[in-house]
């Protein structure tokens, strides 16, 4: 039997740093799109490698347009963040997202980390106090949050520009450089008043910021488009707000600021945080407090950041500004905190923006679909294909009911799900157990070739983010296997005389199908459970994620958290099937979409 031509690689830890969903409300499919799929494809296959990875997140609770959600709905912030953290919990454990921990920005834990990383960067020097002019919604006298505010680009002269960024020029801004600003809350214009806050100082960082950037360029493992932007916006850098005026978020930890309960940390400071506290975080539950140094101050360990497009200045530049000052490194020097000197990120994987029938997503305008109300009606693994094949991994990409049906049945179903299904009932109605193989013809060898070499051709793809490719290439070896049964037609095999050369089929059949299962799973997860059952295995191909209510470990309220053992993985390889396996008439693994139902969601959509 062909063997798979696949190296060990050296084992490596690996973190997987995931956005934060915000916990304003449910998310949509494009949020998942971006950041949710990509993510756990990849940890998957890196587990799958034996690599040790650490695959970290939760959700981002703090900031303004949580105030005026709970505002809305009639209840405190906490009370909703509660609610959606739960919710959001829910739909990601739904989608089969292996989160070693997924956690909150309002427990204890997350705020003691956030301080100490701010008492770090303040403590070398980079954060200056200046007054500034911060934006109050007439009406309201509330602080209006940077991206609540729209207007023209002072720079390029794009209109639709936010009060933190242009997303046309890509230059940073503040609310109150904008022409004509207004609210995107409710479409007056702000009032800027003067108030007083921490910046930190990111002049005073671009130089070892560039010198890190130009050494990821020099890698070549970063996206074209995420590098360039990355780059261009340091050519117009400097200082950022890093404090808000608002009475939900984290205490600024210095005398004369603590005590005060309307000045808070910026959410985004705290948020990126948020990947070191969730690894602290999981070292603390895991009985080994200090366990997270090992892919956080180890400079061999490698970390990939995953998000949207519309969050690479912040993962790119101001996230790295962060560690770097933490750790002294800019050109006020200093010395790092008690927590080392961190890694900065080793690649951002941004995603470009999914739409849904050629309209942006907006809950606010009913163009959308929510994470839970897809996977009420429709099979989550046939999403994360859509996603894994269709979806916006380097250019905007669209989510059409016609082509979510059409990949489902035409790809899913009718290529791989029927692979599946007639080798497992050939097997089932001709041998009822795995048959031996016996002599291999030119034809059989070069089938268990193709699919052997898919192991490393897909694996290389994987490890370059390029999920399109990679299920591309897949799903290429499944026509290939098609073909060959095709080719070898082993329902004409019926005579005594032929049963030895169908069971040989059968088998070589069994072994693509198990090997491109292992291949399939990390897009896959639960399918691939389901195939190996279907070929007589355990249905362990792929752990899954729980839900578990856990005690906040310094005495906050309890709360829901993502984990999930996962060192039980498939390995990335061929393993010989077992001769002998019983193996039943199957049921199909994947549901088949009635085309009528495009008509069904274009209205529901319409009537939203």
């Amino acid at each position: 039997m062909t063997s798979t031509p696949t190296s060990e690689p050296t084992p490596r830890r690996v973190l997987a740093a995931v956005a934060w969903p915000y916990a304003n409300g449910p998310r949509h499919i494009g949020h998942v799109a971006g950041f949710g799929v990509p993510s756990d494809v990849f940890a998957r296959h890196q587990r799958m490698l034996g690599h040790q990875v650490l695959m970290v997140s939760g959700s981002d609770e703090h900031g303004t347009p949580i105030l005026i959600a709970a505002d809305e709905a009639g209840v405190t912030p906490q009370e909703l963040a509660d609610r959606n953290h739960r919710l959001i919990a829910e739909d990601l454990v739904a989608l089969g997202l292996t989160y070693d921990l997924y956690t909150r920005t309002t427990t204890r834990n997350h705020h003691a980390v956030v301080q100490e990383l701010f008492r770090g960067v303040h403590a070398n020097g980079y954060f200056v106090e200046r007054t500034t002019y911060g934006a109050i919604s007439p009406s309201t006298g509330r602080t209006l949050p940077d991206r609540y505010i729209e207007g023209t680009c002072p720079i390029c002269g794009a209109a639709g520009a936010r009060g933190d960024q242009c997303d046309t020029c890509g230059n940073q801004l503040d609310p109150a450089d904008l022409v004509d600003p207004v609210s995107r809350i409710n479409g007056e214009t702000p009032e800027f008043v003067e108030t007083q806050h921490f910046f930190l100082d990111l002049p005073a960082l671009a130089e070892a910021l560039g010198a890190w950037l130009d050494e990821r360029e020099a890698s070549g493992t970063w996206r074209p488009n995420v590098i360039r932007f990355s780059q261009n916006i340091l050519s117009e850098i400097r200082p950022r707000a890093m404090t808000r005026d608002i009475d939900w978020g984290i205490a600024v930890p210095l005398d004369g600021w603590r005590e005060n309960p309307t000045k808070k940390l910026y959410v985004w400071f705290d948020a990126v945080i948020g990947y070191l506290s969730a690894s602290i975080e999981w070292a603390r539950r895991s009985g080994d407090p200090d366990a997270w140094r090992a892919w956080w101050n180890d400079p061999e360990a490698l970390s990939y950041y995953f998000m949207g497009k519309d969050n690479i200045t912040f993962h790119s530049q101001i996230w790295p500004a962060e560690l770097l000052a933490y750790a002294g490194q800019g050109e006020r020097g200093g010395e790092p905190g008690e927590y080392g000197a961190l890694n900065l990120p080793t690649e951002v994987v941004s995603s470009e923006f999914l739409t849904m029938e050629g309209r942006k997503f907006s809950s606010s305008k009913r163009v959308v679909i929510y994470v839970r109300d897809l996977l009420e009606r429709y099979q989550a693994d046939a999403f994360r294909y859509f996603v894994a094949a269709a979806g916006p991994e380097a250019q905007d990409a669209d989510f059409t009911w016609a082509e979510f049906v059409r990949r489902t049945n035409d790809e899913l179903v009718a290529g791989w799900g029927n692979l599946v299904n007639r080798t497992a009932s050939m097997v089932a109605k001709n041998f009822g157990e795995i048959p031996a193989a016996g002599p291999l013809t030119e034809a059989d060898e070069r089938v268990l070739g193709l699919v052997g070499t898919s192991f490393d051709s897909v694996g290389a793809l994987l490890g370059r983010h390029r999920l399109r490719q990679a299920v591309g290439e897949a799903m290429r070896a499944v026509g290939e296997v098609n073909r060959y049964v095709t080719d070898q037609a082993p329902w004409t095999l019926k005579g005594e005389e032929q049963r030895d050369r169908l069971g040989t089929v059968l088998h070589v059949l069994v072994q693509c199908v198990a090997d491109l299962n292992v291949v399939l799973s990390p897009f896959l997860p639960s399918s691939a459970n389901a195939v190996d059952r279907v070929l007589g295995g355990d249905g362990t191909v792929q752990p899954m994620p729980e839900l578990r209510e856990v005690a906040d470990l310094d005495g906050g309220a309890p709360y829901p958290v993502i984990t999930g053992d996962y060192s039980r993985v498939r390995a990335w390889e061929r393993r010989p099937v077992a001769v002998g396996t019983p193996v039943a008439k199957p049921t199909p693994v994947f549901t088949k979409l009635d085309p009528e139902l495009v008509d069904d969601e274009l209205a529901r959509l319409q009537e939203a």
